[in-house]
Formats: structure tokens, sequence, C-alpha cells
């Protein structure tokens, strides 16, 4: 019989709430041990039943989670990671624009070796991942990600300085640069840059393009590598949460799948 697998999630806003739903609602063999969040009015009457507040990362070790899931911000990544991985439990950054930082990727990797668990990088609002990293093991000439969203989904972010995001009648590419660039200045709404560059050639050599669609109703992604073992290109159009058009429904699905696997006979 399979091991019930523990999870303690950080933070429990759109995504780590759809998760929580989305476990229970397909009878995953998981339960959801703790949730995260800095105030526990929070989560008081929506946390999942057997489920503990964890008041902050010095209270990971004790309640005995088998993975700890951030779904919470860029800032919560590097607390969290260190606590659960010093205590030997298995990390998954969503936030992965806080391994920009190729200092705070080494300490979490180093982190994970010493104490025999692992840093895991879902793929977040992206699929095709998987094939990207194969990729790069042959070598990759170039990698070329496009995010366009609707241009309600870029408010509150540096885009509305480098357009009027209310008044677009057409598509603009408000931003071009490196996919270390992009996921610093789009921490919410980029993450996905990071884990692209991850993937297959380094935050430096990815290039991003960000388009605001006045037009556009889903968050779409296109991934153009090129290398030694071809051309490969990832088309997805993803429907926004609905709590949170920032984010993609497929984000949640694939924390979703990622934990199912942990305990799954069959693993795909």
């Amino acid at each position: 019989m399979s091991t019930v697998e523990s999870i303690c999630l950080v933070g429990w806003g759109a995504i780590g709430q759809r998760v929580a739903a989305l476990l229970k609602a397909r009878g995953a063999n998981a339960r959801i041990v703790g949730i995260a969040v800095r105030d526990a009015k929070e989560v008081e009457g929506t946390m999942p039943e057997g489920a503990v507040h964890v008041a902050g990362p010095e209270a990971l070790a004790a309640i005995g989670a088998t993975l700890v899931v951030e779904a919470a911000s860029r800032e919560s990544v590097l607390p969290f990671a260190r606590a659960a991985l010093s205590a030997g439990m298995d990390f998954a950054v969503s936030s992965t624009s806080a391994l920009v930082d190729a200092a705070v990727l080494d300490e979490l990797v180093g982190l994970a070796r010493r104490n025999d668990c692992k840093l895991i990088i879902p793929p977040g609002a992206l699929g095709g991942i998987d094939a990207l990293s194969a990729a790069a093991r042959l070598g990759l000439d170039s990698v070329e990600h496009v995010i366009t969203k609707p241009a309600r989904a870029w408010l509150g972010t540096p885009a509305q300085e480098r357009c009027r995001l209310g008044e677009l009648e057409e598509a603009v590419a408000f931003f071009e640069g490196s996919a270390a660039e992009a996921a610093t200045a789009f921490p919410q709404n980029a993450n996905v840059a990071a884990t692209t560059s991850l993937a297959g050639i380094g935050m430096q050599r990815t290039r991003v393009r960000l388009v605001a669609d006045p037009k556009a109703t889903e968050n779409m992604h296109c991934i153009h590598a090129h290398g030694a073992f071809g051309t490969l290109e990832i088309r997805l159009q993803n429907r926004p949460l609905a709590t949170n058009p920032k984010s993609s429904e497929m984000t949640a699905l694939n924390l979703v799948r990622m934990i199912e696997n942990r305990s799954n006979p069959l693993v795909l």
C-alpha cells in the first residue's frame, strides 16, 4: 500500500486553495497537515480537516510533512526552503523568480544534497518542460519564451508604467529581455520565465517577451527552442484562475500532478 503523502502548503491564496480542493475531489493519496501563513485569521474556517496553522518557517519541523509546497510569494521561498530542506523535507517551488539569484539556488541545492531531500521545480503554468530539459542535455542554441496575457492581468505590475493597459486596442509587447530580468521585474506574472531558463540554457541566455492583449481571454505561453536535438515549439493557452487572473489554472493542476506522482504506482 502506498504511503500517504503529508503536505504543508506555504500560502493559502488562490493557488493553494485550488490545490487543496483538487486533491480532495480526486481522492488523492495525500493529506494536508499544515498551512503556513502569517496570521491564523487568514485560514480560519477554511483549513482542510486535520491541518494546523504554521506560523513561520521555524514551526515546519514539528508538523511531520514529507513535502512542503510553496504557493505564496518570492519572499517566502528562501526562509521556508531553508527550514524544510534542513529538516529533510522535500520542497517544491512555485515562485521560481526567487531562484534568479544564483547564490540562493546554490544554497538550496546544497541543503537538499546534505540532507538527502529534493528541491523540486514543478512546471507551473507550462507544459513540455520535460522535453526542453531533455533537449538541454545535448545542448541548446537558443530559447525564447513569449508570455501573452489579458491586459487586466498585468495591472499592479510595472507594465502600467510602460503602456496604458486600460486603453489598449491591440496587443502590445511591453518588455523584451532575459529571463532573469523578466522574473525579477514581474515576479507574479513571469515565474515561468525562470522555470523555462532552469530547464534550458539559463537565466541570462533565455529571451523573454511579455505581451498585454486586450482581446485575450486566456494566458498564452509560446516557447521556441533550437539545438542539437532539433527544434521544439510549445504553445499553451491556459485559463486564468477565477480568483486570480495573474495565475493560470495549469499552475494548480501541475502541483496536483506532482503530488499525486509521489505516491502513484504509475508515474506520468
